[in-house]
Formats: C-alpha cells, structure tokens, sequence
C-alpha cells in the first residue's frame, strides 16, 4: 500500500506544502505536481474539474512524489467515495458546521465497521496496491472544512469527532461568515479578528489532537502561517499562478520595448557631431 507522505510529514514534525488544481487538465496537474508539492488537491467544488477528468489528473500526477487528495463539491458519499476509489489519498470536504456533519464525513471515507464506505476501489487498488483495502482506513487523510459561524459555534464538538484527522480553514467563506460582507472577498486575512478566528480554529484543533490545514493566497502568507503553527498549508492555485506568471512576463516586455523605444528616441534627439570638417 503507498504511504501517504502527509503523514509522514506529519510524523517527521514538518509541515505539509499543498498545491491546488483548478484546470480540468491532465498536463497541468502533471506539471504541477513534478515542480516538489508535498501534496497536489483537485478541486472539484469551485475547480472547473469533474470526476472523469479528476481521474485523469490523478493518473497524470501517479509519477510524481506527491500526497493526491480532493477538495469534494459537498457533504456527499458518492462524490467523496467515487474520488477515493480514483486514487485520492485525502479528502478536503467544504461546509461542515456541525459534529454530525463532521461524523458523516468521516464515515464516508472509512470502511466497516468505522464507516460506511462501499468497497470498489476501481483504480485506487492499481495505483496504491491489491491490499488497498487493508489499508486505506490507516493512510487516508480526512479534513472538515471550518468556513462559516456555525462551524466556529459548533468547533469543541466538531474536531472532538473520532476519525477526523484534521480541519480545513477557507478564509474567504469564513470572512463572510463571520462578517458578512463588512470586509473584502479574498484570502491572506490580515483583519486582527479574522487572524484571532483562524488562530484560534488552529488551537482548538490542536488541543483535540487533529491537524490543521489553511488555504493561502502567497508564498508569503503560507510562511507566516507555518510560522502560527499549521501543518497543511496551501500556496496559490494553477489558476493564479499562470495568471500572474502571464501578468509579469507580459508586463517585463512591456517596459523592454517602451524602453528600447525610449532609447531610440533619445537617440534621435541627440545632437549629432559633423565627421571631417576644415
């Protein structure tokens, strides 16, 4: 059976680096995962990714050193069971607010008697071995993702629930939970009651013996976020970073050629010296 290398991570004191896939593409998740993630997740909620291409992916990324996991679309059992039986070695589920939410989760990813997950591991019993089904229970790894206020009410209960290895922490959705649209959309909270929310999402996890995941928007804020004490942080997504590596290439040749035509400019206007004379 592969080793999930999260929880190796995890057992070496280390923090996990996670990318993030929004393109339904084959090719980019292979692109990404070869460049040294700790761990690659689709995203099947607001990725423009189905199951079917999901898999691809996941086939795609199988070379690669990677930990491969899924944010599902919902609190659904065919949609996390089927990306488990595709190969995932986690599961990120949005919107869980309550331990019975929390406890539906965790069912849904282990197999009887902890769970009620059906067995038909299609291709993960050909990417992680025949013994798959033995197990599987032990690697995968389960977050609830913590992104609204009763979620935040209900967050004692909610990491107490067995089984669940960690929580999720969506700032954006959780900003808009807990102050509607008072602030900015986005992510990298940097409101001191929003920083204290989250940091206090990652305490109580803590203290219940659970990681605790955060979903960043920089490099930068991932740091500062390992820094707090996360052990799962994710850096940026496909979808902005080929966005913002277009943007500066771009704009580097913009200023090439404005410069370039400045020179010549200056160039023109120079006062030209008479070559010979008397």
């Amino acid at each position: 059976m592969f080793k999930n290398p999260i929880r190796e991570r995890w057992a070496a004191g280390e923090a996990v680096a996670n990318g993030w896939l929004s393109i339904a593409s084959p090719f980019v998740a292979e692109i990404m995962a070869g460049q040294g993630y700790d761990a690659v997740t689709i995203d099947l909620q607001h990725g423009f990714v189905g199951v079917e291409a999901a898999g691809a992916m996941f086939q795609a990324m199988r070379g690669s050193s990677a930990a491969l996991m899924a944010r599902v679309p919902w609190l659904d059992p065919g949609d996390i069971m089927k990306v488990l039986d595709a190969g995932a070695h986690g599961v990120i589920c949005p919107m869980i607010n309550t331990p019975e939410e929390a406890a539906r989760l965790v069912s849904y990813v282990r197999y009887p008697p902890l769970g009620v997950r059906s067995f038909g591991p299609t291709r993960a019993m050909f990417a992680a071995g025949s013994d798959y089904g033995q197990h599987a229970d032990r690697e995968i790894v389960c977050f609830a993702m913590i992104e609204t206020q009763e979620a935040v009410a209900n967050l004692d209960a909610i990491v107490a629930t067995p089984g669940l290895d960690g929580v999720y922490i969506g700032p954006a959705d959780l900003t808009l939970g807990l102050t509607g649209r008072t602030y900015r959309t986005g992510f990298d909270r940097e409101e001191p009651e929003i920083v204290e929310a989250i940091r206090h999402i990652l305490d109580k996890a803590h203290a219940a013996g659970i990681r605790a995941g955060l979903h960043n928007g920089s490099a930068e804020y991932a740091a500062g976020a390992v820094g707090w004490g996360f052990d799962l942080v994710t850096i940026s997504n496909d979808v902005r970073l080929l966005a913002g590596a277009a943007e500066a290439s771009l704009a580097t040749f913009r200023r090439s050629v404005e410069g370039r035509a400045q020179a010549g400019r200056e160039a023109d206007a120079s006062p030209r010296q008479i070559q010979g004379g008397y």
